[in-house]
C-alpha cells in the first residue's frame, strides 16, 4: 500500500466512524430506510452524472449481474441492518463493534482470495481485538454487554460489507472500479426507492439545512468517493491489508460519540486506542510501498 493511500484510508475511516453519530442526528427526522435511501441515492445519481468521465469499462454479462447483486446486498440490505442496529444502541458501542469487520474480512480474504495472512498481520489483528476489549472496559464493575439483539443486527451488516470486497476484487480486475460502484449504487437505490421512496422524499423536503449537510457528506465523501477509493486500493493490494485500517474506526467513533453526542468516556477507551494504534503500526509495518529512488549520476562501464 502506498503511504498516500494509507493516509487517505485513515481519513476516510474517520468519516465512516462519524457516520454512526450522524445516523443518531438524522434519526430525529428520517427513518432507517430514509437515511439509507437518501445517502446512497444521492451518491449513485452523482456518479451517474459523472459517468462519461469515469475511468475503465462498465461490467458486462455475468459481471454486470454480480454488480447488481452487490448493490442489493450492500446498499439495500447491509446498510439498512447497520443503521437499524446503530439506532438500537449507543454510537460508542457500535463504534467498538466495527472492529469485528476487519477480522471477518481478513478471514474471508484468506479463504476465498487465498491471501496469505503473515505473522505481522496476525499480531496487528490481535492488538486490534485487544483494543476493543479495553475500549469496552470489560473489567469495570458497571460493565454491561451491549444488547445481544442490537449487536447481532449491527454486526450482520459486516457480512455484506466483506462480500463487497471479496466478490468485488476479482470483478474490478476486469471492469472500472468506479463504474462498478456507480452501478451497484444505482441498483441499490432503485430497490430502496421501491421500499420507501415516497416517505423518504416527503421527509427530505422538511429536512433542516444542517442535516442536509450531513446527508451530502455521507453521500459524497463516505460513499461516492469512499467506496470508489476503497476499490482502487484493493485492486492494487490485498484486502487483508486494507481492512486493518478499519481498526481506526473504534477510536474515532468513540471520541466523536463523546464530543458530538455527549456519550461518556472512560480510561479503558484511551488504553484501547493505544492498543489499536500499536496493532496498526505492526500490521502495516511492511505493507507500505515507497516508490524506488532514481539513481542520479550513475554511468555504465
Amino acid at each position: 500500500m502506498k503511504p498516500a493511500s494509507l493516509i487517505i484510508l485513515l481519513v476516510l475511516n474517520f468519516f465512516w466512524a462519524a457516520s454512526l453519530s450522524a445516523y443518531k442526528v438524522l434519526g430525529a427526522n428520517l427513518s432507517v430506510g430514509g437515511i439509507v435511501t437518501l445517502r446512497f441515492g444521492i451518491a449513485g445519481l452523482s456518479l451517474l452524472l459523472l459517468w462519461p468521465w469515469l475511468p475503465g469499462i462498465a461490467p458486462r454479462g455475468r459481471d454486470l449481474l454480480v454488480t447488481c447483486g452487490m448493490g442489493l446486498i450492500v446498499f439495500t440490505l447491509g446498510h439498512r441492518l447497520q443503521v437499524y442496529g446503530n439506532s438500537l444502541s449507543l454510537a460508542s458501542n457500535t463504534s467498538v463493534l466495527t472492529a469485528i469487520e476487519p477480522l471477518l474480512a481478513g478471514i474471508a480474504a484468506a479463504l476465498f482470495l487465498r491471501e496469505h495472512i503473515g505473522p505481522r498481520r496476525m499480531v496487528g489483528f490481535a492488538f486490534g481485538l485487544l483494543g476493543v476489549v479495553l475500549l469496552n472496559g470489560v473489567w469495570r464493575a458497571d460493565f454491561h454487554w451491549v444488547g445481544l439483539g442490537a449487536s447481532l443486527i449491527f454486526m450482520s451488516s459486516f457480512i455484506c460489507e466483506a462480500a463487497f470486497s471479496i466478490v468485488g476484487k476479482p470483478l474490478i480486475a476486469r471492469a472500472g472500479p468506479v463504474k462498478v460502484v456507480a452501478l451497484s449504487l444505482l441498483v441499490g437505490t432503485a430497490a430502496n426507492l421501491m421500499i420507501d421512496g415516497r416517505q423518504t422524499l416527503a421527509a427530505a423536503v422538511a429536512l433542516p439545512g444542517p442535516q442536509w449537510a450531513l446527508v451530502l457528506t455521507l453521500a459524497w465523501v463516505c460513499t461516492a468517493f469512499g467506496y470508489a477509493f476503497w476499490f482502487l486500493v484493493i485492486r492494487e493490494g490485498e484486502v487483508s491489508v486494507a481492512v486493518l485500517t478499519i481498526y481506526a474506526q473504534p477510536v474515532f467513533g468513540v471520541l466523536l460519540a463523546r464530543v458530538w453526542l455527549g456519550e461518556q468516556l472512560h480510561w479503558g477507551q484511551f488504553w484501547g486506542s493505544c492498543a489499536i494504534v500499536i496493532g496498526l503500526l505492526i500490521g502495516l509495518s511492511r505493507q507500505i510501498q515507497r516508490p524506488p529512488r532514481s539513481v542520479v549520476g550513475k554511468t555504465s562501464r
